[in-house]
C-alpha cells in the first residue's frame, strides 16, 4: 500500500496542496485527474523521489517497493537499431546473454569454481524477474496491443502512438509494485487507444494514471483519485459512478444552499427592521436583538456550503468571427495534394471545405495528418488553396510553434494584438487564468494549460477557419466539454485532427478518413458504425447518449431551481448508469 498523509506542498508563486491524504492498495487501477494545473504531475514527482522535494506531512512507501514509469513526454529515437521484441525484454535478454557469456566462459577456464558461483547468482537473478515466462508475456502483451506483426520490426520505424505502447510493455513486463503513467493516452489513435485500455486492464498491479481521457476514464479503473483547488478527493469505484455521485451531491447543496440564500435573505429583512427600530427607540433590549441576529447571520454566512468538487468552474471559451462567410462557400480547395519523406504518406488527394463545415481528419498516427494541417495553415504548397477572404488560425500539437516559451502570458497576448495589460487580464480570466499567474513564463505552464492558452489565442483572432491539431490533448475534461459546445456554437470552418471520439462525434459534421494513402469522405453515421465496431457495443453507447440527455434536462431543472425534477431525473439517471 501507497499511503500520504497530511502532504503539503508549493512552489514559491503558487500553492499547490494543503494536507492532502490518500492511499492506493494492491491491485487497484487509479485513474488521477484533475484540472490542468492543479499539480498532478508535481505530486507523482513526489512519489517517485520524495528526497528530493520539499514536502510537508507524512509519505509512507515501503523502501523496496518498486515503482515503474511511463512519461507523457518520451521522444522515438530514430537511429535506434533495437527491435521491438528487444526494446520490451531489454532487461530480460541482457540477463540472458550474461549467461551464455558465463558458459561460453566455463568452456575454456581453468578455474571454473567463480564461474559457477557466478553462473548460479545469474541464473536466479533470471528466475527472480520471470524469466522463464519473458518470451511468452512479450507475446501476450504484443497480441493484446495487436503489435505482434511489428515484433521483429526496428523502434525506429514505429509511429508515435505504437512507441508509446511498446513503452508501456516495457514498464509492465518489469512488473513493478507501482506503475505510474502521466497521459500515455495523448496523441494515440483509436485503434492504439484501444489496445492502451486492453494492457490496462490486463494488469495485475497496482496503477497510478494521470488521464483526461473520457474513453479510458469509462473503461479502465476502479478508483479515482481527484485533486482540484488544493484539495484530495478519494472514490472506489468507476468514474461514471463518480461523476453520478458528484451530480447527486450538487442537487443536494444547491437545494440547501437556496434553502440558505432564503433564510440569509429574511434575516437581513429582519435586521435591517431592527435597526430602523434601534435608531428611532434607545431601549437596551431592541440593540440586544439586534446583535443577536447579526451574529446568527455571520454564523449562517460562515456555514455556506463550501464544494470545491462539485461546482469546478469551466472555462469559458468563444470563437467569434470578423468576417463571416456565406455557407456555400469554399474556403480551402485541395487538389492531387501528395506528401512523404522516406515513404509516401498522402498521394493524390483531393478534397474541398466550405464556409461552415466542420470537419474531423482521422487516421493512423504518422500518415501525414499534422503535414497537411500545417501546409494549409502557411499556405505553401501549390496543391493548395485557400480563399482570400479567409482568415486563418491555427493550434499546433507542437506547442512551441504557436506559443513563446520565454514570454509571459501578458506578454504573449500583446504579441498577439491586445492593446494593454488589462485588456489581456480581463480576457484571461474567461480560461481560469488570474491573479499573478499572468506574469509567469510560458514555461511553467502544464501541457493542458499551454493548449488552453493556444484556445484562447485561436478564439481572440476572430478568424473564420479554424485549424485545430489535436485540441484535447492535455486538457483536462471541463475543458474539453467547453471546447465541445464552443465548436457547436461557432459560425465558421473548422478542420480537426482528433483522436478523441466524443468531440468528433459531439462536434463535426463529417470525417476525412484516411485509408492506403487516400482520403475519403465519410457520414458521421458511418463513422459511428466503423467506431462502435472497434471500440465500443451498441447498446453502450446508446445508453451513453440517453445518459448525456438526462444530464441535460438535470441541469435545466437545477436552472429554474425545480429539485423535485432534478431528483426524479437523477433516479432514471442512476437506472440508465446501471446498464452502464
Amino acid at each position: 500500500m501507497i499511503k500520504v498523509e497530511n502532504l503539503s506542498f508549493s512552489f514559491p508563486q503558487k500553492e499547490l496542496y494543503t494536507n492532502v491524504s490518500f492511499t492506493i492498495e494492491e491491485g487497484q487501477h487509479c485513474a488521477f485527474i484533475g484540472t490542468s494545473g492543479s499539480g498532478k504531475s508535481t505530486l507523482i514527482d513526489i512519489l517517485m523521489d520524495p528526497e528530493r522535494h520539499l514536502f510537508e506531512g507524512k509519505l509512507e512507501i515501503d523502501p523496496d517497493c518498486t515503482i515503474g514509469y511511463v512519461s507523457q513526454f518520451a521522444q522515438l529515437d530514430r537511429t535506434n537499431d533495437t527491435t521491438v521484441f528487444e526494446y520490451i525484454g531489454e532487461k530480460f535478454i541482457k540477463v540472458q546473454n550474461e549467461i551464455q557469456s558465463i558458459c561460453t566462459e566455463m568452456e575454456t577456464s581453468l578455474d571454473i569454481e567463480p564461474l559457477l558461483e557466478k553462473y548460479q547468482l545469474a541464473l536466479d537473478t533470471f528466475d527472480g524477474m520471470g524469466g522463464e515466462d519473458f518470451e511468452s508475456n512479450i507475446n501476450k502483451k504484443l497480441n493484446l496491443a495487436n503489435l505482434m506483426k511489428h515484433k521483429e520490426a526496428r523502434v525506429s520505424d514505429l509511429s508515435g502512438g505504437e512507441f508509446k505502447l511498446i513503452q508501456v510493455m516495457n514498464v509492465m513486463l518489469n512488473s513493478p509494485d507501482l506503475m505510474i503513467m502521466d497521459e500515455p493516452d495523448v496523441f494515440l489513435d483509436f485503434e492504439n487507444l484501444n489496445a492502451l485500455k486492453n494492457l490496462i486492464n490486463a494488469h495485475k498491479g497496482m496503477l497510478l494514471v494521470v488521464t483526461h481521457n473520457r474513453y479510458l476514464l469509462n473503461h479502465c479503473f476502479n478508483k479515482m483519485i481527484h485533486l482540484e483547488n488544493m484539495e484530495i478527493q478519494e472514490f472506489d469505484g468507476r468514474y461514471i459512478d463518480y461523476n453520478f455521485s458528484l451530480l447527486q451531491t450538487k442537487v443536494e447543496l444547491q437545494e440547501i444552499a437556496v434553502a440558505e440564500q432564503e433564510e440569509i435573505e429574511r434575516n437581513e429583512e429582519i435586521i435591517t427592521n431592527l435597526r430602523v427600530i434601534a435608531t428611532n427607540n434607545a431601549d437596551a433590549s431592541k440593540g440586544r436583538a439586534l446583535r443577536a441576529r447579526v451574529h446568527f447571520q455571520e454564523r449562517l454566512e460562515a456555514r455556506r456550503i463550501k464544494a470545491p468538487f462539485v461546482a469546478i468552474k469551466q472555462p469559458t471559451i468563444r470563437f467569434g468571427i470578423h468576417n463571416e462567410m456565406e455557407e456555400d462557400t469554399t474556403v480551402i480547395q485541395v487538389s492531387h495534394y501528395s506528401v512523404g519523406f522516406d515513404e509516401q504518406l498522402l498521394d493524390d488527394v483531393s478534397f474541398e471545405i466550405k464556409a461552415t463545415d466542420k470537419v474531423a481528419i482521422i487516421g493512423p498516427n504518422g500518415t501525414g495528418k499534422t503535414t497537411l494541417l500545417r501546409q494549409i495553415f502557411y499556405n505553401n504548397h501549390d496543391s493548395i488553396e485557400i480563399n482570400a477572404n479567409a482568415k486563418v488560425a491555427y493550434l499546433s500539437q507542437l506547442q512551441g510553434e504557436m506559443l513563446n516559451d520565454s514570454n509571459t502570458l501578458l506578454e504573449e497576448f500583446i504579441d498577439a494584438g491586445f492593446n494593454t495589460y488589462d485588456e489581456v487580464r480581463s480576457y484571461l480570466t474567461h480560461y481560469g487564468f488570474e491573479g499573478e499567474i499572468v506574469n509567469q513564463r510560458i514555461a511553467a505552464f502544464s501541457g493542458g494549460e499551454k493548449n488552453l492558452l493556444q484556445l484562447a489565442k485561436v478564439a481572440a483572432s476572430q478568424a473564420n477557419v479554424l485549424l485545430l491539431d489535436e485540441p484535447t490533448s492535455h486538457l483536462d475534461t471541463y475543458a474539453q466539454v467547453a471546447l465541445e459546445k464552443a465548436i457547436e456554437d461557432y459560425k465558421g470552418a473548422i478542420v480537426m485532427i482528433s483522436h478523441d471520439f466524443y468531440s468528433v462525434v459531439n462536434g463535426m459534421d463529417y470525417v476525412l478518413i484516411i485509408e492506403d494513402k487516400k482520403i475519403r469522405k465519410m457520414c458521421m453515421q458511418e463513422f459511428r458504425e466503423m467506431i462502435y465496431a472497434s471500440h465500443f457495443d451498441q447498446d453502450y453507447l446508446a445508453a451513453e447518449q440517453s445518459k448525456k440527455a438526462v444530464e441535460m434536462k438535470i441541469e435545466l431543472a437545477l436552472k429554474d431551481t425545480n429539485f423535485e425534477l432534478a431528483k426524479e431525473l437523477v433516479d432514471e439517471l442512476e437506472a440508465l448508469i446501471k446498464l452502464l
